[in-house]
């Protein structure tokens, strides 16, 4: 009867600590691939975009509905103090200085290991200038590894 219990905690312990993982793991996923929570802050509001309040007006948040051929409140509107650029791609408003999907142009998509870094599509594994992320770079005479500034 011990034994049995010892098997059967051993199991349970196995199984929860796999399962530990695999929550950490796709929550780590999960952030990576895109924030759906981010603001833009525009530069300067549309004259044509009515709001109940002036500060409400000049934030937009990423996928927020749009239609590219009448008036919306993100085509090509600057925002961010210049970081971001918001365009109204298929319905949705995107920055295509920073969106992997939509870098530089809507519909551009980045390939793997490569960031959308101010529009232009930039491999972030072995680039000295973007290594792991844009603008992080390395110290002169440092390479870039697979997304981390060091020597080989």
């Amino acid at each position: 009867m011990a034994r049995a219990l010892l098997k059967l905690a051993t199991i349970l312990s196995l199984v929860f600590s796999i399962l530990l993982q695999a929550s950490s793991s796709q929550m780590t996923l999960s952030s990576d691939i895109e924030d759906d929570d981010e603001e833009y802050v525009l530069d300067s509001p549309p004259e044509n975009f009515r709001s109940r309040s002036r500060f409400l007006a000049s934030v937009v948040r990423k996928g927020t509905r749009c239609n590219a051929e009448r008036g919306n409140v993100c085509n090509g509107v600057s925002a961010n103090k210049g970081t971001s650029l918001i365009y109204c791609c298929k319905k949705h408003c995107r920055n295509v200085l920073g969106d992997k999907n939509n870098c530089g142009i809507c519909g551009n998509k980045c390939r793997f290991a490569e960031s959308c870094c101010n529009g232009r599509c930039t491999n972030i594994f072995s680039n000295v200038n973007h290594c792991g992320k844009c603008t992080k770079k390395c110290a002169p005479g440092v390479g870039c590894h697979y997304g981390t500034c060091g020597y080989v």
